[in-house]
């Protein structure tokens, strides 16, 4: 069978080289903003999973569709998003929990202007954002 016909017949390219997660520096940041009390079961096993335990608390964690589905479900407790290689070198000097989880400080200047209880799309500090280096560089 001929490069040609393997292409063809399998859609894929024989020489193109794919990257593996691991090649990529893509990470998502995520902050446990809000407490869990009075939050479903399934959202707080979500948080053990990203060993997210206590409020204030940060993790970094791969960029990938299973990460990505734990984020949202648990979008109404946390705020999370890409972080920036610069930020993660400046975690270096956080306190870590157990290993896993950054310990962070309140936001100097405050949570954004509608507080804590509303997304971030709506002017609040929860859920998806862009970038949450501005916030983690509050934060340290």
């Amino acid at each position: 069978m001929t490069e040609n016909q393997f292409e063809k017949k399998s859609g894929k390219n024989p020489e193109k080289k794919q990257t593996s997660p691991k090649e990529s520096n893509n990470l998502l940041a995520a902050v446990l903003i809000r407490s869990t009390i009075g939050f479903e079961s399934d959202v707080k096993k979500t948080l053990e999973r990203l060993n997210l335990h206590d409020r204030l608390n940060c993790v970094l964690v791969p960029d990938n569709p299973v990460q990505r589905g734990m984020l949202k479900k648990a979008a109404n407790v946390i705020a999370w998003g890409t972080i920036s290689d610069d930020v993660v070198q400046k975690m270096a000097s956080v306190k870590k929990r157990r290993g896993k989880a950054y310990c962070l400080h309140p936001p100097r200047g405050g949570f954004e202007r509608q507080g804590i209880k509303v997304h971030f799309r709506s002017g609040g500090a929860l859920g998806k954002r862009p970038s949450m280096d501005s916030l983690i560089q509050k934060m340290i």
